[in-house]
Formats: structure tokens, C-alpha cells, sequence
């Protein structure tokens, strides 16, 4: 049971669990993934907020990899769905189809009726079939033909994209990146993590023996406890001076959304509890601010003639909104 203190925090069994578990399936998903603690823990704070995770690089770095790890630590159901053009919205929401041998309609689930999805190459599927996410993203559940069915919990989506090669691809519109809890690239390896791989994968595949490190129901169950993680005022206003600044800065065409805001948000009080902290930091804010924002801007025209990233200018706006401090 979520045991809450009388001052409204969470107790530090709670945060302790949090913890514990996150660092059972960093664990388990780095015996995959080499030298890349950073983005795995990231993936962690998206994992417990049900945040859904865009990873974008170039090919042949682990993100597919990366993704079936996680899969494979997590006791969820798993589907993953390869992107083509000629995927149809209806190869992965279901189909309603007529029976012959019982005389009657009948509903065949789709990948998407799944806790943990896999959409590889994303941006390959045409805007149609992209389209065919969102619903399922924002408010977990799908309608076809009228019917509405909600998703099992919890329900995570983890998108791969090259945003290298152009040709062939669909750009996803940012109504769908809005979406996406995190924004994460993997990198090349060092010289010691690329000898590591070649040597963890000389002989077999070390995702074969992966096995869950919790099950579904505890997870949902310390999800619903991180609501109960304790924010002062003042962090809280400083999410939102940040989330208004990307609005104000004339570099940006357009300024993240108060979705941005609640996904930083939550995504801070995640990285709390897996430091095993029952309170948010300022420095969790600024952690988590150039993973969870830069993907929901839209630079304007003269910033990208000047070659300016939003990456950079996200650093700039958290270097330039006052933190708050304790009294």
C-alpha cells in the first residue's frame, strides 16, 4: 500500500521501492545496452511516468535494441510494429471482420492493444497511419468504427527514427512529438564500450536471457504512487518560468505546450524518486529540461539560418531564468 505522511509526502519506503526498481531494470537493460548509463536512467524517468520515448539517431546504434531490452525487463505485454508506407492505420489499431464460420462480425486486435509498443522507423509510415497514435498516446484507448476500448496499463509506446535519411520518410508533425515524454540519442560508442559489445556479443545474444524485473501491476502501482511525491511552490514555478521562456524567446517560432509543462514536471519528480529523494530539486528540472523540450520547438526562420539548434537554446533559457533558492 502507498503509505503518505501526514504532511502530504510520500513515505521513503515508497521512494526506496521506486528506486530499487529502477535500478533492477537499468541493471538488467545495460546487460544489453553498453556505456550508455545516462540514456538507459532516462529512459527509467520515462518508464515511470508512462512517458512515451522518441529515440532518434543514426542507424545501427541500439535504439530497436535499447527498446527490446526495456521490453524484455518489464513484465508487459510486448508488440512491436514496423513502419512501411504501406502500413494502413488498421494494421495497427484492429480490424472488425465477418466471421463465416459464426455468422457475425468479429474484432481482431491490433499491435496497439498492448502495454509496451515498439514502433520502429516511425517516420517511415505514412501521416495517416502516424495519425492513427495519437489518441492511443494522449488518453490511452482506441476508437474503431465507434467503438471506444481502453488500453491495458501501463501503456508506453517507444518510437525509433533515423533523422539522417530523408528519402521515403514522413516527418512526424508535432502534434505527435508533443506526445513524446523524451527525446533521447544514443552516440556513438567509445573506443573501451564498442571493444565491450564486440565481446558481450561474440558468442550470443546477451537480450536472450533477459527476464522481467517487475511485473505490470507494480509498476502501475508505483506510477500512481509518484503523484504523491512532494514539490515546493517554488521548483513548481520554476517548471513553468522555464516551459514560458521557450514561448518568449525569439529564437523559437513556437514555444513548448502545457503539455510540455506537466511532462517536465512529472518527469522531474520521477528522477527525484529513482535518486531516492522524496523531493524535487531545481537541478531535476534542469536535468530533465533538455530531454523532455527541445523536440516540441519549432525554431523560426532566422535561427535556423544562423545554424542555431533548440537544443543550445534550451541550455541558454535554463542559464537565464533564476532558480529558486531556500529561504
Amino acid at each position: 500500500m502507498t503509505q503518505v505522511s501526514p504532511t502530504g509526502r510520500l513515505s521513503q519506503a515508497d521512494v526506496d521501492a521506486i528506486r530499487l526498481v529502477a535500478e533492477r531494470l537499468q541493471a538488467s537493460v545495460e546487460r544489453v545496452i553498453v556505456g550508455k548509463s545516462e540514456v538507459v536512467r532516462l529512459a527509467m524517468v520515462a518508464i515511470l511516468c508512462e512517458g512515451h520515448m522518441l529515440l532518434e539517431d543514426v542507424p545501427g546504434l541500439g535504439k530497436t535494441m535499447l527498446a527490446k531490452s526495456i521490453a524484455k525487463s518489464l513484465g508487459c505485454t510486448f508488440r512491436r510494429i514496423q513502419f512501411t508506407p504501406d502500413l494502413m492505420p488498421s494494421d495497427i489499431t484492429g480490424i472488425h471482420y465477418y466471421n463465416q464460420k459464426l455468422g457475425e462480425f468479429a474484432f481482431r486486435d491490433g499491435p496497439l492493444n498492448s502495454q509496451v509498443v515498439l514502433a520502429d522507423e516511425i517516420n517511415r509510415a505514412t501521416p495517416r497511419t502516424q495519425a492513427a497514435l495519437l489518441e492511443a498516446m494522449e488518453e490511452r484507448q482506441l476508437t474503431v468504427e465507434g467503438v471506444t476500448t481502453p488500453l491495458p496499463r501501463p501503456f508506453l509506446v517507444m518510437a525509433t527514427q533515423n533523422p539522417i535519411e530523408l528519402e521515403g520518410t514522413f516527418p512526424l508533425p508535432e502534434a505527435q512529438l508533443d506526445r513524446f515524454l523524451v527525446r533521447l540519442r544514443l552516440g556513438y560508442p567509445d573506443e573501451d564500450g564498442e571493444d565491450q559489445i564486440l565481446e558481450r556479443f561474440e558468442s550470443a545474444n546477451p537480450l536472450d536471457t533477459l527476464q522481467p524485473e517487475v511485473e505490470a501491476a507494480e509498476l502501475v502501482r508505483l506510477i500512481a504512487v509518484l503523484s504523491h511525491l512532494h514539490v515546493d511552490p517554488a521548483v513548481r514555478r520554476y517548471v513553468v518560468q522555464v516551459v514560458r521562456a521557450t514561448r518568449e524567446d525569439s529564437a523559437f517560432e513556437l514555444g513548448a505546450s502545457p503539455r510540455a509543462s506537466l511532462g517536465l514536471f512529472r518527469a522531474s519528480r520521477a528522477l527525484a524518486a529513482i535518486s531516492g529523494r522524496d523531493f524535487v530539486l531545481p537541478d531535476d528540472v534542469k536535468m530533465m529540461a533538455p530531454y523532455v523540450l527541445p523536440h516540441r520547438l519549432i525554431l523560426s526562420t532566422q535561427a535556423r539560418l544562423r545554424g542555431r539548434e533548440s537544443d543550445e537554446v534550451v541550455r541558454e533559457i535554463l542559464q537565464r531564468v533564476p532558480v529558486p533558492v531556500e529561504a
